[in-house]
């Protein structure tokens, strides 16, 4: 914590522009973890009156209700987080561009939107952190993806991790993988929840109470993942440990390599991760335009 001291993080005025889920969950792991008082981060946002007053009173953080003007809350922050939705994005960074100056750190968890692009709508010599997190954020389980532009100091570099480690963990990773965490951790969480579907359901069909199949698939999910973090074993060597010959995992694992089920988890993750690098070019091209 000297090291972070010595940053100065404490001291710094931080604005999400955006007061969605995640830029809620990122405040909230700020605030929990105590890097920066609550009075020194504001939250904003186009219209939503309720929303904002509902953050002010669950965090004591600071809106336009408080007082100040969107405008101003940007033009003295030294952190600033672009939290809207992608398809916003381009407009209302153009728009908020002229208020902001190059000590200014920019922090971008928008999916797709690429340095380059950031650069171009606020001028190219902002300091600019992209970020992918994951929605397992909102309980401080997250995992995201950062990376930096050339603008960043080393200084810059461990506040940003250190915001981001407090809803999880981190990995720095060259701009062109942010895509591939897209597809690995940004969608994953989703990917549990649909097999825990499917479970669910399966439960179901074999005579299990809802509430009951709910607990059991629950508990067995965490408990698979606890057991990977804990022991170090990799997923393969934890399920040939529990893989009987001709047992019940066995056929069940047989079944399901049948039905294709590893192929579509690898495909529809590779799609994800596409599926990233087409909503970027889409941005880009409004960019251009």
């Amino acid at each position: 914590m000297t090291i972070l001291t010595e940053t100065g993080i404490a001291t710094m005025r931080i604005c999400f522009f955006g007061a969605g889920s995640m830029a809620e969950a990122i405040a909230r792991g700020l605030i929990h973890e105590k890097l920066v008082d609550p009075a020194k981060i504001s939250m904003l946002n186009r219209s939503n009156e309720a929303r904002l007053a509902e953050l002010h009173e669950r965090y004591g953080v600071t809106t336009v209700l408080q007082g100040s003007s969107n405008d101003t809350y940007l033009q003295e922050a030294d952190i600033i987080f672009l939290a809207m939705k992608p398809k916003d994005a381009a407009g209302a960074i153009s728009e908020i561009a002229p208020l902001l100056h190059t000590k200014q750190l920019i922090v971008s968890v928008i999916a797709g939107l690429s340095i380059a692009s950031m650069e171009k709508l606020l001028g190219g010599d902002q300091p600019i952190v992209r970020t992918m997190p994951n929605t397992s954020s909102t309980i401080g389980l997250g995992a995201t993806g950062i990376s930096y532009s050339s603008k960043v100091t080393p200084q810059q570099r461990l506040i940003s991790e250190a915001m981001f480690q407090s809803i999880g963990i981190t990995a720095v990773v060259e701009e062109p993988l942010q895509d591939s965490v897209t597809g690995v951790s940004g969608s994953g969480p989703a990917y549990v929840y649909f097999v825990m579907e499917a479970m669910l359901k399966a439960a179901e069909e074999l005579g299990l109470e809802p509430d009951m199949a709910k607990e059991l698939v629950v508990q067995t999910v965490l408990g698979a993942a606890q057991m990977v973090k804990q022991t170090g074993e990799s997923p393969e060597e934890l399920r040939r440990k529990v893989t009987s010959p001709n047992g019940t995992t066995q056929a069940a694992i047989e079944t399901m390599t049948e039905a294709g089920l590893p192929e579509a988890i690898v495909k529809g993750m590779k799609r994800s991760s596409e599926r990233a690098a087409e909503i970027g070019a889409v941005i880009e091209r409004s960019i251009a335009e």
